[in-house]
């Protein structure tokens, strides 16, 4: 979160202007985006159905969900995240799973990127419908490369056997991650969460690749 940002909320400082994350022109007070830039938002794509559970994704990754989701993931703009959650909230919460666990970062990736983008999703969806977040109920056992340049096939090579699941799960849970694409991350992970007795496993995240 910018500066600016984290003195306004810290002060509650109405009166300054409130500039569109977007465009920067007025917002106003409460908002993160004007109310033209808010109408280029794409809509939620269709529920999407897998063998053990459905996608939810409160956007098509298109612009400007896609830059703001990439400012997000990769250059610390969490503000643009914690805005994108709280937008995707009512797409999301019509669905009620009994705990809501993060796709996990390698020890290595945490360490270079200083935070889990996954996790700063779960835990604002988690304030927002009271489902608790299991943070530690999936672990990345190995290092992968970034699934971001690779295709289809190479993607479900690349996280085969990465997650291991710890501890007791209950039997409905969502997976949460910022950008469904392929869908390969989340069969990984969703195949271990199986094997170790969930039933069904949802996907929550803030886009899907259409």
């Amino acid at each position: 979160m910018k500066f600016v940002d984290r003195l306004r909320n810290a002060l509650n400082i109405q009166w300054f202007p409130n500039p569109c994350r977007l465009c920067g022109e007025e917002a106003g007070p409460a908002a993160a985006f004007c109310t033209q830039c808010l109408a280029g938002f794409p809509e939620p794509p269709p529920v999407l159905a897998l063998a053990n559970g459905t996608v939810h994704a409160a956007f098509l990754y298109e612009a400007p969900v896609d830059g703001l989701i990439q400012g997000f993931k990769f250059h610390e703009d969490l503000g643009a995240g914690r805005h994108l959650a709280r937008m995707a909230l009512p797409v999301l919460a019509a669905g009620r799973p009994q705990a809501l666990l993060p796709i996990p970062l390698h020890v290595s990736r945490l360490r270079q990127r200083g935070f889990n983008q996954s996790l700063e999703l779960a835990r604002c969806w988690s304030r927002g419908t009271g489902i608790p977040v299991f943070g530690q109920a999936l672990v990345r056992a190995r290092a992968t490369a970034v699934q971001s340049g690779l295709k289809g096939a190479e993607r479900a090579a690349n996280v085969q056997g990465a997650f291991r699941a710890t501890g007791l799960l209950p039997a409905h849970v969502a997976l949460v991650d910022d950008v469904y694409t392929t869908g390969a991350t989340c069969a990984a992970a969703a195949e271990v969460l199986l094997a170790a007795g969930v039933r069904r496993v949802d996907v929550w995240c803030l886009a899907r690749v259409p």
